[in-house]
């Protein structure tokens, strides 16, 4: 387990990250990047969606072009913060503050589920996936971004030490170990630039 898959160290990491996150976020996660991720989603204006991990609000902004229904999830206050100033809350279904890993929702409320920049920092992220498909619907979707996976064996080391990186092989086996049975996992990002991310979608199974 990485140095920030610890819910204490990670709230006190972002207590000073949130202050620049944004500025830190715009080389990792790009606007372009999140439109591929969104695309996956195919959210439409009526749905209901919960922002899983919100942080700063960067994911929300994207879906709020699309619908207002979001309820942003996240269990820093610091980063919460930067979120309502960023977005409007009573233009939403609002902020609160809530652990991954057992959300303060009740079962199958949304239409869908989102998570960007949040799951590498689950200690223990299948759990975190399975109350994501808890409280979707049944045949809704499940999209989660997170990052991927270096080539070099050094990169690897170093991410190892600080949080989760993952490939399409170690996300499918998370989401099957959190019930999903039909998925997908597609890399967007510039290899070049070295900024990847991994985007997964699982569907909620009917059953």
């Amino acid at each position: 387990m990485g140095v920030l898959e610890d819910k204490t160290r990670a709230r006190y990491f972002y207590k000073y990250l949130s202050k620049v996150y944004d500025r830190v976020n715009a080389f990792v996660f790009t606007e372009p990047m999140r439109a591929e991720a969104l695309e996956l989603l195919d959210l439409e204006p009526t749905d209901r969606v919960i922002d899983v991990g919100c942080g700063t609000g960067f994911g929300t902004e994207g879906l709020k072009q699309t619908t207002d229904n979001i309820l942003g999830v996240d269990q820093s206050p610091h980063q919460m913060a930067k979120a309502r100033e960023r977005l409007d809350e009573r233009e939403l279904l609002g902020f609160t503050m809530g652990d991954a890993e057992n959300l303060p929702v009740r079962s199958n409320t949304f239409d869908h589920a989102w998570s960007s920049g949040s799951i590498e920092y689950w200690p223990n992220p299948v759990q975190g996936l399975a109350e994501m498909r808890r409280v979707v619907k049944p045949g809704g979707r499940v999209v989660v971004v997170g990052p991927y996976y270096p080539d070099s064996w050094i990169g690897r080391r170093i991410v190892d030490a600080i949080m989760l990186f993952y490939d399409e092989a170690e996300a499918e086996e998370m989401f099957q170990a959190a019930g999903f049975e039909e998925t997908r996992h597609e890399v967007v990002g510039s290899k070049y630039k070295s900024n990847l991310a991994i985007v997964s979608v699982g569907v909620v199974p009917e059953h």
